[in-house]
Formats: structure tokens, sequence, C-alpha cells
């Protein structure tokens, strides 16, 4: 919708720890022949044709940090994810691009983020040839290159690798190879009232009790499989399942929540210091392993107020009781493939999109929306959130933790996601085949990135990466397939040099060493001073070793640039999203006409309105005093605008992030044809004069500080009803409120510069 920034997640199965491998050079990737690994080795010719096409599965996780699960250190409960892990592999070395869609688009494609054109979030498009916000149809998806291998292809929950203006799906999930999906297009939504695409149209929400996103995603996969199986059981099948967890808002049905509501109370650095121990139990880490020292910008535990202690403790418990929720409901996916004979042949890989996200400051905060997408606001005050206490992690609170919780799901690492640091990078990755893994519940230690992850799907299916898809050249994959690590442990790393790089932030890894230059958005490149590290002997990378060793680290520096120059990451560019955003601000002015009956208007297809003069005029036929309902709405509970009709008056609802300005008409309205209209007249940044008009005349003024953004949640537009989370209680006990659409002519909105 409009108005909007972004800103920009042990049972008692046994675990065997092996001794590292030594990290080697690169070897050249792997793909379009099945390995011969673990147990069916020495199988049959036949028995090995038979298995040579796996269904494969991805379990993308969102912002779930490196000690977040079960099976890497944590104490929250993931016994699902946790027995995959003792099933198959751990991998402790693996590398994502530290924010979602670079990571996904490296994913999905088998190469750099940069080359396929995503080195940024694609909200953010710039001239650099690596950061146009949407892949190049020159790098076919993994969807595209297995269905043309007889897959049948599916993708469920998180998208966010499309340019969402109106018009544009030739980058939605059913134009880049997958024959249906169901999820949202966005970066987040909310759980409870999501904003929805089924293959290539916006649908509703459903308005079922005890609604749940993650539960509607696996109801959805699960019956996806069937109909492959039904249609053709001979085929494999391909599955993305990517959550919206653990990604903020953190969500969950209360029995999730409540079983870790006195969990917390210890804080961050008891519970920090015991997965850092229990990382050391399980072999995660080595156990010469240093903690680094809390971060920076993380207060000790013990300087917070009793408030401040109770906010912190209850928004992790939503994070931790979200995450479980997730894990239950990827067990029910389990328990189908079990049940219908599918598990024995089904490789599954599990990983998450970056590391645990610090967006929820310093504090946390109950409505996320209101922390990154308002540039006009004043932070919350503790007795504001003291007050949302019980509602966190319900839909009355899009929520997110203090960056103290997301330092402890990056454990051991320092930093956060959206950074080139380990913390930004290091992710959980676990790989699970019936009957192909040599040694079950074991760890390996290569260094693996993301864009290794389809070139092991391609070798495993027998896949071949194609010269030319859809007559477009193809770009060569870039990752390496390492399905080798599936029966040996000491089997080299797939590479030995990557390199990292956003909004100007840069670091590259070569043959065990890293290079990084943190650099501040705004300021010269030139001046960014770069930092050594020995991840062979510190697992941490905090022991900065460049004045030891001057040579490498400037060879390092060198090779990152010569890294740059191949895979399109030059020239830099440091704008992120504040500085892209939809502002408003220097749009051209633009007038949106509307009619009832086209369903939710998703974000980028509607009105942008931020910052800016606008205006809307609604064209009504009303037959009775008690016709009624909503014109216009766009947004939800954690921000938005209305425009609405109750008890023969007009309205209009401003939601400043939970504080609402109402506007009311002085007068009754009257019957027969009618335009009903809203303007706001912009005075200075984010204030103006706004107007409610009845056939021209003014019935209602207030002025008005309307801040930058509506949702961030990608809640989308309404027009003649407030479709999922209502932008006000004022008419929720008539959800949807659907105005009567023989009565509506249509409602225009026009925007001024």
């Amino acid at each position: 919708m409009g108005l909007r920034y972004l800103r920009i997640g042990l049972i008692g199965a046994c675990f065997y720890s092996v001794a590292p491998g030594a990290v080697a050079a690169a070897h050249t990737p792997a793909t379009g022949t099945p390995p011969s690994v673990g147990p069916n080795a020495t199988s049959t010719p036949a028995k090995r044709a038979e298995q040579a096409r796996p269904n494969i599965i991805y379990v993308l996780l969102d912002d779930t940090g490196f000690s977040d699960l079960g099976s890497f250190g944590s104490e929250i409960h993931t016994p699902n994810l946790d027995r995959l892990a003792a099933e198959g592999l751990r991998y402790n070395n693996f590398h994502t691009r530290a924010i979602c869609s670079p990571s996904r688009a490296a994913l999905l494609t088998g190469r750099n983020s940069h080359s396929v054109g995503m080195g940024n979030l694609t909200h953010i498009v710039t001239d650099a040839p690596g950061k146009k916000g949407e892949i190049s149809h020159g790098a076919a998806t993994v969807a595209e290159m297995l269905r043309l291998n007889g897959y049948a292809t599916m993708a469920v929950g998180k998208w966010h690798l499309a340019p969402l203006s109106a018009g544009r799906k030739d980058q939605w999930p059913v134009q880049r190879g997958f024959d249906q999906y169901y999820g949202f297009l966005g970066g987040m939504t909310d759980q409870f009232h999501p904003d929805l695409t089924q293959d290539n149209t916006s649908i509703d929400p459903p308005a079922t009790p005890g609604y749940h996103l993650t539960t509607d995603l696996v109801d959805h996969s699960i019956a996806y499989i069937k109909r492959a199986q039904a249609l053709n059981s001979a085929h494999p099948f391909f599955l993305y399942f990517a959550t919206g967890a653990t990604h903020a808002p953190h969500q969950a049905p209360a029995e999730y929540i409540d079983k870790y509501k006195t969990t917390y109370a210890r804080g961050w650095d008891e519970i920090r210091q015991e997965r850092f121990a229990r990382q050391k139990e399980l072999g995660i880490i080595p156990k010469s392993a240093v903690l680094p020292a809390r971060n920076a910008d993380v207060r000790a535990w013990d300087t917070l107020n009793s408030d401040e202690k109770a906010v912190a403790a209850r928004l992790q418990a939503a994070y931790a009781g979200f995450l479980e929720h997730t894990d239950a409901q990827i067990g029910r996916l389990l328990s189908y493939l079990e049940q219908s004979g599918l598990r024995e042949n089904t490789l599954i890989i599990v990983a998450s999109d970056n590391g645990a996200s610090s967006e929820g400051e310093e504090h946390g905060t109950y409505n996320e929306t209101y922390n990154v997408g308002n540039l006009a606001r004043k932070p919350e005050s503790l007795a504001e959130q003291v007050k949302h206490l019980d509602d966190v992690g319900t839909d009355r609170t899009f929520n997110n933790y203090p960056r103290g919780w997301a330092m402890v799901g990056n454990t051991p690492f320092r930093d956060y996601k959206s950074t080139v640091d380990e913390g930004g990078l290091r992710t959980p990755l676990i790989i699970s085949w019936p009957h192909h893994i040599a040694d079950p519940g074991a760890i390996r230690r290569q260094f693996v990135d993301i864009i290794d992850i389809t070139p092991t799907a391609l070798a495993v299916s027998g896949t071949t990466a194609p010269d030319n898809y859809a007559g477009i050249p193809q770009q060569p994959i870039e990752g390496a397939s390492i399905a080798a690590t599936f029966g040996k442990a000491d089997t080299p790393s797939p590479r030995n040099v990557q390199y990292f790089e956003l909004w100007g932030k840069r670091a590259i890894w070569s043959d065990g060493w890293k290079a990084m230059a943190r650099h501040q958005p705004g300021t010269p490149f030139d001046a960014d001073r770069w930092s050594l590290y020995d991840t062979a002997r510190g697992i941490t990378a905090t022991q900065d070793v460049g004045s030891k060793f001057p040579q490498r680290l400037d060879g390092l520096k060198d090779l990152w640039l010569t890294e740059a120059r191949k895979y399109k990451v030059l020239p830099l560019d440091d704008r992120g999203v504040r500085d892209n955003a939809f502002s408003g601000v220097q749009l051209p002015p633009r007038t949106y006409h509307f009619t009832p009956g086209v369903g939710i208007l998703p974000f980028g297809t509607d009105p942008m309105v931020t910052n800016r003069s606008f205006s809307i005029d609604a064209k009504v036929n009303r037959i009775s005093r008690s016709t009624e309902g909503v014109l216009i709405a766009s947004g939800d509970y954690f921000g938005g605008y209305a425009l609405y009709v109750r008890g023969n008056r007009l309205y209009f609802d401003f939601n400043d992030f939970g504080r609402h300005m109402t506007l009311r008409s002085d007068r009754e309205l009257p019957l027969g044809p009618a335009t009903l209209s809203f303007s706001f007249d912009k005075t200075e940044d984010f204030r103006g004069q706004g107007t409610l008009r009845v056939n021209g005349d003014d019935v209602a003024q207030m002025d008005m500080a309307m801040t930058p953004a509506v949702s961030i949640s990608w809640a989308g537009t309404d027009i003649g009803r407030d479709i999922g989370s209502n932008v006000t209680s004022a008419y929720s006990d008539k959800y949807p409120f659907e105005f009567p659409k023989e009565q509506f002519l249509d409602v225009t909105v026009s925007t001024k510069n």
C-alpha cells in the first residue's frame, strides 16, 4: 500500500561430531550426475536409476540466527528440525548474503546476487548493473531448470524477488518456473491477516478462527504435493517452502508463546553464555572458541530497569514461540511425507536467509511498522510498551525484539543481519536425505555458500544447467555442488574464494582468511578501514590481525576488487531503503481510478501518497440513511487510513501507528448521488490540512501530522471494504464493513507534488 517504508526468522537423538576437514582449493562445480554417497554408493544400477531423481525441498527460514535452533545450541524447542539434523548433516560454515532478496536470488539461481541483478533489496533499484531489483532472465531459477527435467515445481511463502509495480508479473513465482504459488510477495506480513497471492492473483486472507499463515502454508504444500503425485506419481517434485518466520512480526498462537514467559527473565547475557557452552558440547564450534564481548550497541542486562527487562523478556518469548510453532508446522509436513512414503527419497535442505535482525533496535517494539517506517517519529515510550505486553504475539502487535536478543541469536558471532560480519552472513544449514548420508548426525565444516545449494540440487537430480533457456543465453552457474560432502567428512570445500557486498560494506573470504571493510553510508569508500581475520584459527572472526599480515590483507583487498569486477558489484552504491524508498518526493502527479470489486490492491500498485498533497473522491448513490461502509482503506491495524460512512456521517481516520486522528462530518449525509471527499494539503514535511467534503462543501477540517509510512506489512488497499486487519476498530464489529456495491460507483485518488 502507499505511504510506506521498508528498512531495511535436541530431542533424544544422538549427535556425532567429526573432526574438521582441511580447507582446500575450489574444484569444478559438479552438475548433471547424481552423487554416489552414503549407503547407496554400492546399490545396483537399477536401484540407483530409481533413486536418481529425488524429491527436493528447500525450507528457507527468515532472520533466524545461527544459534536459534536446538541442534545449533538453542533452548528453543525445535524437535522436528533437530530430527532432520540427527538424520542428516549440520553445516557450521554456511554463508548467505546478509539480507533477504540477495540471499533468495543467490539460492534460487546458484549464482551470485549481483551477477543476476539482485545485489540489493528488490525495492531498491539503482543505476548499478548488479542492483536492478530483479533476477535476470539470463539466470534461470532452480525451478525453471528442474522443470525441464520433469519436476513438478511449487512455491509457498515469502517471495520478495519481484517489483510490485502495476502490470509487472514477469518476476512473480509462476513466471520464474513454479507451477503453483501461494504466499506473500513482499518482505514481511501479518501472520494472522497476511497479504496473500495465489499464482498470479491477490486473494483475501482467510477469516478462519485460529488462522495462522505458517499452518496455511503447510496445508497448501501438502495439497500441492498430493496433486502433483495424483497427476503423475513417477515424476519427482521440487517444493520451495519459504516461511514468514522468524521475521517480524513475531506472532504465534498463545500457547506457544506462554511456554517461554519466564524463560528469558535471566536476560540476554546469561542466555548467550548458555548457548555458547551448548554449542561446544554439540561440537558446533571448537572447544577452543572464545565468546566475543557483548556487542557495543547492546547494554548489559543488569543495567536495564524492571520494566525494560519485562518488555525485552516478553518480546523474546514471542520470538521463541513463533519459531517453535514454525517447527511444529514443518513437523506436519514431515509427517505427511512419511505417511505417504515420499520421505525416503526426498532431499530436504533447511537454511536461513541471513542472521538475526537488529531492526527492533535497542528497546524492541510492539509495532515494527512504527519503528522502521516513520521518519518523523518519536521513539515508543516504555510506558506504551508495558501497556501492550499482554498483546505481544497477537494480531494486536507487529512486534520485534531488542537487538540484545539478535546478538544471542547470532551466537557466537558479532553483529547482525545486513552486515558482512559473521553475524549477518552465517546461519544454520541442515541437509537430510535418508540413506544418502554416510554418518547421520555429523557436522560438516567446509566453507559453503548459499550459491552452492542449487548446484547441489541439480547434481543429485541429474539436471544439467541449460546454455539457453526460453531463447535467452544463460549465465554460467557460479556455485558448486556439495553433494560429495554427504559421504565424506573430509571432502574439500567447494570453493576457495567468496566475496560479499551490501550497501558498501565489503568482505572476502579466501582459504580461511577473511578481510572486511565496515562502511558508513555517505562516507567515501576509499576512507574505509579494512580488517583481517584468520577464521581457521578463530571461528568468531573477532581478532584483527591485519597489522601482523599487511601483505595478506592487501592481497585480499585486491582479490575483492577482482571478484567485484567479475560479478557486477561495481560501481559501489551505499544507498539503502531510506534513501530510495517511497517518500513521495519527486514523484509525478498521478490519478488512480478504482471501482468496487477489484479486490486487494497490493503494495506498489496502489496510490503512493507519502509526504505529498492528495485527494480522495468517492461517488455514491445512497438510497437509504442506513447505507454505510468503507469507501477506501489503505493499510491495517498498525498504520493506514480509511474513508468510510457510518451512522449517516462521513469519516476519515488516519492511523498514525496506533494513534488515530479522525475527522467526522459536521452534518448527516444526503441521499441520492453524492461525492464524498477527503483532501490533504501539505504545508510542510509530513504536516498539512485535512478536509472532509460532501458535494464540494467543507464538513470537517483538522491540522494533521501525516507521518511517512502507513504500514510496511504490505497490507494493501481495499476499495469498498476493509478486509483482513482493519485500519480502525470503529467498524470492526461489522467486518469487513463492505459498502453496498450497487450504491457505490467509483473512487478516485489524485496525488500532487
